[in-house]
């Protein structure tokens, strides 16, 4: 077994990973939603609890992915074809990936600091000081 049959074989293992992280994601999922269902948490929190879940399943599963890839085109032999299609796929999977995390987390992600306590505190700083220029400039 020569180096690129022995790279396929961890990238198809990744390939492998990320789709087994998928699948335990949604089963896990499926068990957490269950169970606060049965708590009586009611539907809503149930749901959430269910699509949050999946959502991480999902966005774990397309890390890995994306790492099978990137180990796949870098140890094959380098045309511009695959390179354009690696440079497509990763694009698809990162703008997948924010959607997800947008939705789970209900927040932009490099607006995330500021829904975080160090990050509030920083924009309530950065809001007081503003409004101390801003009287400075009227008076």
């Amino acid at each position: 077994m020569d180096i690129e049959e022995a790279f396929t074989v961890v990238a198809v293992t990744f390939e492998a990973l990320g789709a087994v992280a998928m699948i335990v994601g949604f089963a896990i999922a499926l068990v957490l939603g269950a169970r606060s269902l049965l708590r009586g948490d009611g539907g809503a929190t149930a749901f959430q609890v269910l699509r949050t879940t999946i959502g991480s399943g999902i966005l774990l599963g397309l890390e890995v992915l994306v790492a099978a890839d990137l180990i796949r085109t870098i140890t094959s032999k380098p045309s511009l074809e695959d390179a354009a299609i690696l440079g497509l796929i990763v694009v698809i999977r990162t703008i997948l990936s924010m959607s997800i995390q947008i939705e789970i987390e209900g927040v932009l992600p490099w607006r995330r600091a500021l829904t975080t306590s160090g990050g509030q505190m920083l924009a309530e700083a950065v809001a007081r000081d503003r409004a101390k220029s801003r009287s400075a400039d009227v008076g």
